[in-house]
């Protein structure tokens, strides 16, 4: 019984389709093949970011190239998840907190109208790419976001640095930042 308990933790604790670690202090950020929840990629390593654009909910075109030369954090979100509420607050500041950095979102299985409702409720305010489709999180094939929520940080040439597999906390995202920012 106990072993079967066990069994069922990752799955009782994950987000919206994923495990995820909680790394709230920082300290265990690295290469995690073993269940792919956080994995940041060496910078010799790492394979260039697709060249995903697609239309914000305030309706301007956006393309990932046009944030060429930053760091970009790319967060796959929906207004219906519970884990991405969660981690919307932390998402909102970091972004504040990080002004060389690039917050984009990419709304996922979800309507504009409540991704716009979601984004100003959570003061998420930068652009957020809609994705109702799911294709645009598709086109990352090399290290796929496949749970929502997912966060792919992107350095300065365009490359796949690092990604967390559902909710983000301020210790990893803090981590993530200082590792590929250098």
């Amino acid at each position: 019984m106990a072993l079967a308990l066990l069994l069922l933790i990752p799955f009782l604790v994950g987000g919206c389709g994923a495990t995820t670690e909680n790394s709230s202090e920082g300290a265990s950020i690295g290469f995690r093949a073993d269940d792919g929840s956080i994995a940041v990629i060496p910078a010799e390593q790492r394979v260039a970011a697709p060249v995903i654009s697609g239309t914000t909910l305030d309706g301007a075109a956006v393309t990932l190239s046009d944030y060429s030369g930053r760091v970009v954090v790319l967060n796959v979100w929906a207004s219906w998840c519970g884990p991405c509420r969660s981690e919307a607050p932390l998402l909102a500041q970091a972004a504040e907190d990080n002004p060389g950095v690039q917050f984009l979102g990419l709304v996922t299985r979800d309507s504009q109208a409540s991704a716009a409702a979601f984004a100003q409720r959570y003061s998420l305010d930068y652009p957020h790419l809609l994705d109702s489709d799911g294709a645009l999180q598709l086109e990352f094939r090399d290290l796929p976001p496949k749970a929502i929520p997912s966060t792919v940080v992107i350095d300065q040439q365009g490359r796949i640095a690092a990604r967390v597999l559902g909710e983000v906390h301020e210790g990893t995202l803090n981590g993530i930042l200082e590792q590929v920012k250098g």
